[in-house]
């Protein structure tokens, strides 16, 4: 076995686990981590990343099938997971979710925003009910963990992975809500960063783009789109699946990004380089 396979399998040449030795393959042990939008895609990838890596993850989204599905995952391996059903944008939902999760691992370190919605519409058909949707998931729902879960974090010296997206970055066609909202979660992480750095709190976003998920091969083009638009939105490298982002956010949670706060880390296949 080589010593690359070794250490990615957790095992030294002789034989014994680098786990139980503190090696980074255990960044987390010790560390309770809630995640959102966990029943699939980013979030789903997450949560087992983690607790992969010896966190207790707490599982959330509004699918309960999702979520419940995440948890066998996780347990099925010999990591730690509970299941919560929750609505992001229903506030009185995530102040009982972030209570329920301290209440059963007796701490939080680790918020990971990774619920999200996107949708597809020509801006001057974009009705207002479908753009506040695409606020109250995205952007409030977002704020919402954050603000809740802050005096939890502060107690704990812990951090916060939103989900961004290139399109905070780069215009995306037919996607003024989805982009506003990322937007708005990039320009709020920072100010997150700024306010709490001395308190010891960290706040990063990742920005994907071009990741194979269910929300974004569900979605529809609106009547009349320009198709060859949908170049800017495609990587150089191919689509990649979930498991890179969740390398990534990882790296963020983990006292290997330390130094890293108000940061956004693009991973996009160089789609915007």
């Amino acid at each position: 076995m080589r010593l690359g396979e070794a250490f990615t399998r957790g095992f030294c040449e002789d034989g014994t686990n680098h786990h139980k030795q503190g090696y980074p393959m255990q960044r987390f042990e010790g560390k309770v981590a809630l995640i959102t939008g966990a029943g699939s895609g980013i979030g789903q990838a997450t949560a087992i990343r983690l607790a992969s890596e010896g966190a207790r993850v707490w599982c959330v989204d509004i699918n309960p099938a999702g979520v419940e599905s995440t948890v066998h995952t996780v347990t099925a391996s010999g990591g730690e997971a509970r299941a919560h059903a929750c609505d992001v944008s229903d506030e009185a939902a995530i102040k009982a979710c972030v209570q329920a999760c301290v209440d059963a691992f007796g701490r939080l370190d680790v918020v990971c925003n990774m619920a999200g919605i996107l949708r597809f519409d020509h801006a001057h058909e974009l009705t207002v009910a479908n753009w506040q949707k695409v606020m109250d998931i995205n952007l409030t729902g977002t704020f919402l963990m954050c603000r809740e879960a802050l005096p939890h974090l502060l107690d704990t010296k812990g951090n916060i992975v939103n989900a961004a997206s290139t399109a905070s970055l780069s215009g995306l066609p037919w996607g003024a809500a989805y982009s506003a909202s990322k937007g708005g979660v990039l320009a709020m992480t920072r100010s997150i960063a700024v306010e709490y750095a001395k308190r010891g709190v960290r706040a990063n976003c990742i920005c994907p783009g071009d990741i194979a998920t269910n929300m974004a091969s569900n979605v529809t083009f609106p009547e009349g789109a320009d198709l060859a638009l949908l170049g800017r939105v495609m990587s150089l490298t191919g689509m990649k699946g979930p498991e890179v982002v969740a390398g990534v956010i990882a790296m963020l949670a983990s006292d290997d990004g330390i130094h890293i706060t108000g940061e956004d880390i693009r991973m996009d296949g160089g789609m915007l380089s």
